[in-house]
This record gives C-alpha cells, structure tokens and sequence, in this order.
C-alpha cells in the first residue's frame, strides 16, 4: 500500500515537474518573441482623424464599381473582404476593368497601414497615396484623370451628401484627396489580431506545441532578420535571391523604377500577418502553397535546405498569424 502511494506521489512531482518546466520554457519563447516581434496595436497610424462620417464613406467607396471606368471594378476586386475575408482575390495577378492581366500579385490590404511604404516596390508612400494608383491605373480600373473621376461622383446624388458630412468645412468636398482619404479611413479599420498576439501578451496556451516549434525554428533558422515587427514584414526591402538566385528574372523589382543597378530584384518583404489566407506567393502569384514557399525563401534568401520537420512547424507557426476573429467577419 505505501509503495503504491509512494508511485502516485512521484507521478504527480514528475507531472508537476514537467508542467513547471513547460511554462519556463513558453515565459522564455514570450520573451524572445517579444525581441523582434510586436503585437497589434488598437489602431493604426493616422486613425485619430477617422470619424464614423469619414469611415462609412470610405467602406462605400472601397466596394464603388463605378470607380472604374465601366464600373466593372472596386478596390474590393483585387482585395476582396466579402469572400473568406483575406483581402486578397487568391490569383497569381488580377484582371483590370477591362480584362488585361496585372503585372503582380495583389497584396492583402489587412493591416496594411502598419507598413512603412505600399505596393511591392514601395512606390505609395501611405494608404492614402496608394488608394490614388489603382483608381487611374490604366491597366487597373482604367478612369483617364483626377477630374473625371470627382466628376463622376459628383453626379450621384447619396455621394454628394456622404462627402459633406464626411469631410465637412471642405469646399468642394467632393475630390480626388477625400476620395482617397475616406478610403484609407475605411482601410484603417481592418485590423486583425491573432493568437500570436495573445502569446506574446502572455497566454502561453494561445499556441501550440507544433506551432511554438515553428516560432521557435522561425527565429533560430533567421526568418526574423527581414520578417519581423508588428507584421513579421512590411518594413524594409531586399533583394529577392540574396543567396540563391529566383527563377523568374522577368520583373526586377524596384529596378523597374530607379534603374539603378543596386535595385535589380529589390522588393519590399511581404508582411506575414494573414499568410495562410493569401496564396498564391511572392510578387508574382508563382508560388502556390505556404510550405513551398517556406522551403523556397530559406533556400533563396538564407541558402538554407529546410527538413520537412522544419517546414511543417514553421508552416503551423505562419497559421497562428490568422485573424483570430476570421468567422466573425466573415459572417
């Protein structure tokens, strides 16, 4: 009888034991998460403007076909919220108003008010001059100028009332500025906090075991040098290839812009907040699964040859990185 007991009691120390040095071990990975990452913050820069007038009309403005020079397409096309809500239209490059093909992949617009600059080569300085580009990109939603675009809303009716209470005191109040502010303002509210948050605020249950694996082989392997901060990316630019060159040499990147040779296949590092949601990858759509581009961008940028063990935790770590609220919007 007391060698029994004596056996539960021992179970239950090494039980303890084992709980005790679980917790250490996940306080500690907090505290190396929190080095380079950072959790969501409530808002997003340039939000303390963004009244409930200004945000309304921004959410009309972001699903307005009439934007479009046949009134085929919105913002909402490319960066789609009503399907999954991803932000994304899960297509290598996406058709214009009228039917021609993108020259790269759609980034996701959740969050996206947190990155230093907008669109792949970093051209948009804010999500208000990016709101500018698609609206008279020709190939895009294809409107001919500024004026035309004012002139059109101009004649709807509800949009002359919107933008009087939206943006008041301004006179017009109808212009191309506004139209792009309500949008950003409407852009500002799509934030999307996710379990990583809640494991780097503390909860060290938010995560998995296989997904605090991949956290863990995510910051050993070096992910973190360019995908880190408030969206694991988003922040600076590399060069795509750094050790390994990628096979589609076609877009150069920011090269494209600066013809500077310093720039050929300098891109901005994608954010990686949502990543699970938005396939296909890279600039040009060519990836079409997260673990394929895992195991790419090691071999690429770290000349790493990642173990399938290592792929599948750090692919479960990127799925930690999804809107926690997901099935709320989408509903």
């Amino acid at each position: 009888m007391k060698h029994s007991v004596w056996i539960v009691i021992t179970s239950l120390l090494l039980a303890t034991s084992s709980i005790l040095a679980a917790d250490a071990d996940a306080d500690l990975l907090i505290s190396r998460a929190n080095r380079y990452f950072s959790p969501l913050p409530d808002a997003m820069p340039g939000s303390e403007n963004d009244t409930a007038q200004r945000i309304a009309l921004g959410r009309k403005l972001y699903f307005e076909k009439r934007l479009s020079v046949n009134d085929t397409q919105s913002c909402a096309s490319c960066h789609r919220l009503e399907d999954g809500f991803a932000g994304v239209d899960n297509l290598p490059t996406s058709p214009g108003a009228r039917g021609e093909q993108g020259t790269r992949n759609s980034p996701t617009v959740l969050n996206a008010g947190w990155q230093d600059s907008q669109f792949w080569d970093g051209r948009a300085e804010d999500l208000v001059e990016q709101a500018k580009g698609p609206i008279l990109n020709q190939i895009e939603m294809g409107m001919p100028d500024e004026q035309a675009v004012e002139n059109k809303i101009r004649d709807i009716a509800e949009y002359r009332t919107a933008f009087a209470a939206a943006f008041p005191g301004d006179e017009p109040s109808i212009t191309y500025q506004n139209i792009a502010e309500a949008i950003a303002a409407f852009e500002r509210t799509l934030i999307t906090p996710s379990r990583f948050d809640d494991f780097m605020n503390g909860d060290a249950d938010a995560l998995s075991k296989a997904e605090k694996r991949g956290l863990e082989t995510f910051i050993k392997v070096d992910c973190k040098t360019c995908h880190d901060g408030i969206l694991l990316g988003g922040e600076t630019f590399e060069p795509l290839g750094k050790e390994n060159p990628y096979e589609n040499q076609a877009d150069k990147g920011i090269y494209e812009l600066t013809k500077d040779e310093n720039d050929h296949m300098v891109f901005k590092v994608a954010a990686l907040r949502n990543v699970a949601l938005t396939a296909p990858y890279f600039h040009d759509g060519k990836i079409n699964t997260l673990e394929e581009a895992v195991r790419k961008m090691a071999r690429l940028q770290l000349d790493e040859e990642l173990t399938d063990q290592q792929v599948s935790d750090i692919t479960s770590f990127l799925k930690a990185l999804t809107d926690k609220n997901r099935e709320q919007h989408i509903k």
